[in-house]
């Protein structure tokens, strides 16, 4: 099923960022995990009381849940897990949500799959609340990404 509302000529932030190339919003340093088929990063739209949600991203160019391959799309649960169990691990938090949105009507902002993948909290009120204003600075989103890359090497060196 081929279902896209992607301009023509659409420049992919996260295709640019996986290619190394930066800007006011994403950083390579963003980047906290890659693997063949899919890469997370510290996202830069932050819900008020739920700071340094990752986003997991293909890291080949899919829309949208229709159009991923089997096999890429698997790459991303494998890694949407490993960032869970990090962030339940490094950020202090009592849970994990997870949500990945498609189309307009579905709140798709950035014609890129992605999976959110956010710490929760009691209380929290994630579902009801609206993101914070404007982006997350570089230095706010450095916290994140060391604590996660700092566990992400650890595992990889055990």
């Amino acid at each position: 099923m081929q279902i896209t509302h992607e301009p023509a000529g659409y420049q992919c932030p996260f295709c640019d960022l996986l290619a190394g190339q930066g800007d006011e919003i994403n950083a390579p340093e963003d980047i906290v995990r890659r693997t063949e088929h899919a890469a997370a990063l510290i996202a830069p739209r932050w819900w008020p009381n739920n700071l340094g949600h990752v986003l997991v991203i293909p890291t080949g160019h899919h829309e949208n849940l229709y159009s991923i391959p089997a096999d890429a799309y698997r790459a991303v649960g494998d890694l949407v897990r490993e960032v869970a169990v990090a962030i339940r691990e490094t950020y202090d938090c009592e849970g994990v949500s997870t949500r990945q949105h498609n189309e307009p009507a579905g709140y798709q902002d950035v014609w890129h799959l992605h999976v959110h993948v956010f710490p929760r909290y009691a209380g929290d009120e994630l579902y009801r609340s609206r993101p914070r204003a404007g982006w997350a600075t570089h230095e706010e989103r450095q916290v994140y990404a060391k604590r996660l890359t700092t566990y992400f090497g650890r595992q990889t060196a055990a």
